[in-house]
């Protein structure tokens, strides 16, 4: 005997489904008691829309299931005020709507969760008991006002000065919530990697402090090898480079340059090199790196060693300006697109016009006589007319 063909066994899920979840159905009556406002918008059981409530507040909510009913794949859509509620329990809700069996639990997972969010929220603005201003201002005071640089009018919010041994100047802000100092604020720095500070109750800012000059010494000879590329080269990008910018991409010459990852934690070796320019122009430098890379030396000067590996000097910020290197695109006539300077050039040594890789990708995918492989487009140079070659990253594609 032949079972019912798969659009009959649909129907019949789907009509299981309505006998289970209809209004006067048992897990229909419990979903009504659990929320009264929820209410479901089609025959078939597959929208839900109203309100869930919590803590006497109603909140806007959608529920999409699709056509297998599987709760794993429904849609969920709400309120602003309940999707900023939620932001920080999204993970948590993607796996409850895995694990729930049915659409009653879910929403009694979903009504605790909104509980606890908003038992959060009530926390945050809650005013701080007397403590919490005697203990900050004894902070404030011990530690010296000379380092402070801003406090809000609530005290929730101070921001500290400090100089490295180096005289470089850093700030520090501290977030405080209610539970100073039995809590540690939040700390906000430019470091280029985590600064974690190590608190226990009867920590103060003195010790946060403390903590922060400890770090700026740690870094010093990382902020040393980046000063010195920043005075002693042309730094295409980034152009106001950050205390947390481990990156430089400095020119070497005309449409050539090279991208430096230093390693902030042993800024003394070797980083990470990639050259941009034209092939007949990087491929020796690229040569010139891997012969020479034994000769780097980590008791000498980064951009020292630099010079000696791939046997160059980089130009001179006395006899050059840095509109000697800024070459405009080829396509758009622009220096920066999206925050993105050229840094795609035509191999061929009589031209070596640069593009940006958005300009040069849209160009080449304009041309009829142009083929792609992969994320290997094909085609022409804009200028010369000579074949030209763009990798594109596979997330741009």
């Amino acid at each position: 005997m032949r079972g019912p063909s798969p659009a009959g066994r649909g129907r019949g899920k789907r009509a299981g489904f309505e006998r289970a979840w209809g209004e006067g159905s048992m897990a229909g009556r419990a979903l009504l008691r659990l929320c009264p406002l929820l209410l479901r918008q089609d025959r078939r059981g597959s929208a839900y829309e109203g309100f869930v409530t919590a803590q006497g507040r109603d909140f806007h909510i959608r529920i999409l299931l699709p056509s297998d009913f599987q709760l794993k794949n429904a849609r969920i859509q709400c309120s602003w005020q309940l999707k900023r509620l939620l932001h920080g329990y999204r993970q948590i809700l993607k796996q409850r709507l895995q694990h729930c069996s049915d659409l009653v639990s879910f929403m009694e997972e979903l009504k605790t969760i909104l509980e606890v969010a908003l038992k959060n929220t009530e926390d945050l603005h809650t005013p701080p008991p007397p403590e919490y201003y005697s203990h900050l201002i004894r902070d404030i005071e011990t530690l010296g006002w000379n380092k402070i640089v801003y406090v809000d009018t609530g005290l929730s919010s101070v921001k500290l000065k400090a100089e490295d041994s180096r005289g470089r100047q850093h700030l520090i802000t501290l977030k405080l919530n209610a539970k100073y100092p039995a809590e540690p604020p939040d700390c906000f720095v430019d470091f280029p990697v985590q600064f974690a500070v190590s608190w226990i109750p009867q920590s103060s800012l003195i010790d946060i402090y403390s903590q922060f000059l400890a770090a700026l010494e740690s870094l010093k000879e990382f902020w040393d090898a980046m000063d010195e590329i920043d005075e002693k080269t042309w730094v295409l990008e980034p152009e106001n480079p950050t205390r947390s910018a481990t990156m430089r991409r400095i020119a070497i010459g005309n449409n050539v340059s090279i991208n430096l990852e230093v390693d902030p934690r042993h800024p003394a070796m070797l980083p990470e090199c990639f050259f941009l320019g034209a092939d007949h122009v990087v491929n020796p430098l690229k040569i010139k790196l891997n012969n020479n890379m034994h000769l780097w030396n980590p008791e000498v000067h980064l951009l020292q060693n630099l010079k000696e590996v791939l046997e160059i000097e980089f130009p001179s910020r006395v006899v050059l300006e840095k509109s000697d290197f800024s070459m405009d695109c080829g396509i758009c006539y622009a220096y920066r697109l999206d925050g993105t300077v050229p840094d795609q050039v035509c191999d061929d040594p009589r031209c070596g016009q640069p593009f940006h890789q958005a300009c040069l990708y849209e160009w080449l995918q304009s041309l009829p006589s142009s083929r792609q492989s992969f994320n290997v487009i094909f085609g022409e140079c804009p200028y010369c007319n000579k074949p030209i070659t763009l990798k594109m990253s596979m997330k741009k594609l």
